[in-house]
């Protein structure tokens, strides 16, 4: 009986959220060849839906046919020929559920109509949550999903059942008639009573099983009896011996004397501890200031190393403009002039500041100087340091990102170079003498030196005089105007007068990042435990235990430095400093002037100059620091200091441990559990003994002999039971295992003639290869050149090649029997060969001259050569 497919339309089913449909499906092989997300598993899930999901279910399969996000009833309808004979269905879910099929015998709806369904396909109704595919019948195993095909698996139970009946003509009759069925439900009846369907012991058996248990634990309950009175005699006088010893060993006096001498090494213990604690307090900030130093000096280096490069660049530049003219000579002697003022007032400023930084650290060393005792001068050093450490988190977070200087740096040197191009390019102009009447663009004109950077037009007296400088020196002055404007932008944007305070911040930055841990260290090293004033380690606990403390008389303050006077030099400093730097720039402004012949060189000397500027600047910022100036000393000291704290540390190490706290507590516990349970004994022995005692009086006539020997005789009914049930299991075992060997016997007959039409396939795929069908028709091994491999261990491509070859096989062995087949394959051979791909595409070829077959791939290149009826599923031809 065959199954043609010929239209199938659908309307809110997922992704086709309006109307679809496919037409002019032919009777043999038919390729749908789109690219993903097109629509054509979904096609598959509708036709599914169509024959073998109830219209009116509700479940989770049934929800999602839904489009995403709609609240819409999806319908589906399909027009199928059956033998020749038109058939059409419409069927639609969740809203206003319905089914109807029109046939040749009429038409059908609701129950009706499926239940028609049902007998037409051989599907039965799915009682699972939705997509139960072996419910579907012989359409169920040849309506292949993607993925479904990509290992091989047996038909289900309705398959095996139709091929079971098409093959009974082939190989005879076989036990499974109805008088086999009565004697087997007869001795299952039986099994039942004493076996579980897993072949675990149960019913009879365990009820013997258990009177048997039950009178070997009388039996064994009445022999411990009796020997458990007898051993009440024996444990009576070796317990009365036992608390002997125990009371002998609490009068002994030794322990109480080791108890002592340990808790005197204890307090020995507890100050090495303490002593150890300050020792890594003390290394850390060791490690940290050394760190600190070898920091400062490697930048140092650094910035020699960028001076000394920027000094060579000068120089060669100014060696290059000295041959271009003397007239630079006196320029120069001048610029030299102001550049020796700018750096003695530099060192003036530089000495000032670190007279008012030495005047400041003197006031604050002789705050500091307050409290006699250790406590208040750990309190007051401990408020110093947190007010320190607030301080220098605050500036280490003011720290600039280094693509932020970069930009600054990028900034002054554009600022530079425009001056230059512009200095170079533009036309300068002097007025001297009698100037009335004389104007330059309608306005009087002063006299002296100016700059013109566009045309511009003089008057003198009736004469009239027009200057037109070149083009570029407005370009260039419209150039330096933006680059000014940029970097004050920037400049503005992070609160900054200029390129040397973001790097003093940076590095101000940088160094209270390495101070926060020597502050750490610090804090922790003036807070150790002391367990003689019962302070326990942390500041916590010595603010508590100061604040506690009575007020203590300040003493007289030593004689402070004038910090007013200090910083009215500073500022006088700074004042001289900005006079010398505008003397400076009006030299070079003069110089200049005078190099218009050398622009390009000039342009290189100033470039020079600014990387020249900034490293001396640097360098001077370093060298200004006050460690500076015995940097060398200090970091000799700083190792010295360091390798000191380690040894140490090391040593109150080796102190600690000879010391272990722990480990003589341990000895004090063992101790005290020794007598703890020396005591614990002596009571459990008196205990003991009175319980025997009362055992042996109350035990003693009872008559345990006698009642041990009746529990005995009911052992020996009770085993000699078990032993007739038991074979009486095992013989019902042997005969339910017999008939059921003999069933499968018969039933392997029906893999032969499977494994022969299948065989007819696979050769093609792979020659001179053995088929080996489990016993429900699923493909299980493979045997080539005498090796067998069984299906699971083949490669993905091997397996959806069987797969499907197993199908078709199927597929003709129902059609022999009258049921309606078609095959359909959702994106298949996707792991195949060139070679296999074109040998499957020629079976599936034959096998469609005798079922419908539905190819939907999305590989054009794979499949376009292949001859069939091509559908389009965006026109549905």
């Amino acid at each position: 009986m065959s199954l043609v497919i010929r239209q199938i339309a659908v309307d809110g089913f997922r992704k086709f959220r309006t109307p679809f449909a496919i037409e002019n499906l032919s009777d043999g092989l038919n390729i749908v060849i789109e690219p993903n997300e097109t629509g054509k598993s979904t096609l598959l899930e509708a036709l599914r839906a169509a024959f073998f999901v109830r219209h009116n279910t509700r479940n989770q399969l049934a929800q999602s046919f839904a489009p995403y996000g709609e609240a819409v009833a999806p319908e589906i309808k399909v027009t199928f020929e059956i033998d020749g004979s038109p058939w059409s269905l419409t069927k639609r879910f969740l809203r206003n559920p319905s089914l109807e099929i029109s046939s040749p015998q009429g038409r059908a709806q609701g129950d009706d109509a499926e239940a028609q369904l049902n007998v037409l396909l051989g599907s039965v109704r799915d009682t699972s949550r939705g997509g139960d595919v072996s419910s579907y019948g012989a359409l169920g195993l040849l309506w292949v999903a993607q993925t479904e095909a990509l290992a091989v698996s047996g038909p289900g139970q309705i398959v095996r059942d139709s091929i079971a009946s098409t093959l009974e003509a082939e190989v005879g009759s076989i036990m499974g008639g109805e008088p086999y069925r009565r004697v087997r439900q007869r001795i299952d009846a039986q099994y039942e009573l004493y076996w579980s369907p897993s072949g675990q012991k149960r019913g009879r058996q365990n009820d013997a099983r258990e009177r048997l248990a039950a009178a070997d634990a009388a039996a064994r309950e009445a022999n411990e009896r009796l020997a458990a009175l007898e051993q009440s005699f024996s444990d009576l006088d070796a317990a009365r011996g036992r608390l002997k010893i125990v009371q002998r060993e609490i009068a002994d006096e030794t322990d109480t004397q080791a108890r002592k001498d340990l808790v005197d090494s204890l307090e020995i213990a507890r100050a090495a501890a303490q002593i150890l604690s300050t020792r890594k307090a003390e290394q850390a900030a060791a490690a940290a200031k050394l760190k600190g130093l070898e920091d400062l000096k490697s930048r140092h280096s650094s910035a020699t190393s960028s001076r000394d490069n920027a000094t060579t660049a000068v120089e060669i530049a100014r060696a290059k403009r000295a041959e271009l003219s003397e007239a630079l000579s006196a320029a120069k002697t001048k610029i030299v002039s102001a550049r020796e003022d700018l750096e003695a007032a530099r060192s003036e400023r530089k000495d000032a500041r670190r007279a008012l930084e030495d005047g400041e650290q003197a006031v604050r060393l002789s705050r500091r100087q307050a409290g006699t005792a250790a406590a208040r001068r750990r309190h007051e050093e401990l408020l110093k340091l947190e007010q320190l450490l607030r301080d220098t988190k605050a500036l280490a977070a003011t720290s600039i990102p280094t693509e932020t200087v970069e930009m600054l740096e990028a900034n002054d040197r554009a600022v530079s170079q425009a001056q230059a191009v512009l200095d170079a390019g533009a036309t300068r102009l002097a007025l001297s003498g009698t100037i009335n009447g004389v104007t330059i663009d309608g306005e009087p004109m002063p006299a002296g030196e100016r700059t013109i950077t566009r045309a511009a037009q003089i008057v003198i007296g009736e004469a009239q005089l027009i200057v037109s400088p070149p083009a570029a020196a407005a370009s260039a002055e419209e150039t330096l105007a933006v680059a000014i404007r940029k970097r004050t932008a920037a400049l503005d944007e992070l609160q900054i007068a200029d390129l040397a305070a973001a790097r003093s911040r940076n590095q101000t930055a940088r160094d209270a990042t390495g101070e926060l841990r020597t502050l750490a260290a610090r804090i922790e090293a003036v807070t150790p435990a002391d367990e003689t004033l019962q302070i326990a380690a942390g500041a916590e606990a010595l603010k508590l235990f100061v604040a506690g403390l009575e007020p203590e008389a300040n003493e007289d303050d030593n004689a402070l430095p004038d910090l007013t006077a200090l910083a009215e030099a500073l500022e006088a400093a700074d004042t001289k400093l900005a006079r010398a730097e505008g003397t400076q720039d009006s030299a070079i402004a003069a110089l200049r002037r005078s190099e218009e012949a050398d622009a390009p060189l000039a342009l290189v000397e100033a470039g020079a100059m600014s990387d020249l500027a900034n490293a001396t600047a640097l360098l001077q910022e370093i060298e200004a620091r006050p460690e500076w100036a015995s940097l060398d000393v200090d970091l000799d000291q700083a190792r010295e200091t360091a390798a000191e704290a380690a040894v140490r540390l090391e040593e109150a190490e080796r102190n600690a441990s000879a010391h272990d706290v722990a480990a003589i507590n341990r000895k004090i516990e063992v101790i005290d559990a020794r007598v703890r349970v020396a005591a614990e004994t002596r009571t459990r022995l008196e205990t003991e003994i009175a319980r025997l005692e009362g055992t042996i009086e109350s035990e003693g006539g009872l008559g345990l002999a006698d009642r041990a020997a009746a529990a005995q005789e009911e052992v020996e009914a009770a085993n000699a039971a078990f032993q007739r049930i038991t074979e009486e299991a095992d013989t019902l075992k042997l005969l339910r295992d017999t008939l059921e060997s003999a069933r499968n016997e018969t039933a392997a007959k029906f893999v032969g003639p499977v494994a022969k039409r299948a065989k007819r396939y696979i050769s093609q795929l792979l020659p001179e290869c053995d088929l080996s069908f489990a016993e429900d028709l699923t493909l299980a091994r493979v045997s080539r050149t005498g090796v067998d491999e069984s299906c699971a261990n083949l490669s993905r491509g091997t397996q959806e090649q069987l797969a499907i070859l197993t199908r078709i096989a199927f597929a003709d062995l129902l059609l022999e029997q009258g049921k309606p087949v078609s095959l359909i394959l959702d994106d298949p051979l996707v792991y195949s060969d060139d070679g296999r791909l074109d040998t499957m595409i020629e079976i599936l070829t034959e096998a469609a001259t005798r079922m419908q077959i539905i190819l939907l791939t999305c590989r054009d290149r794979a499949f376009r050569h292949v001859p069939g009826n091509r559908i389009r599923v965006g026109t549905g031809t």
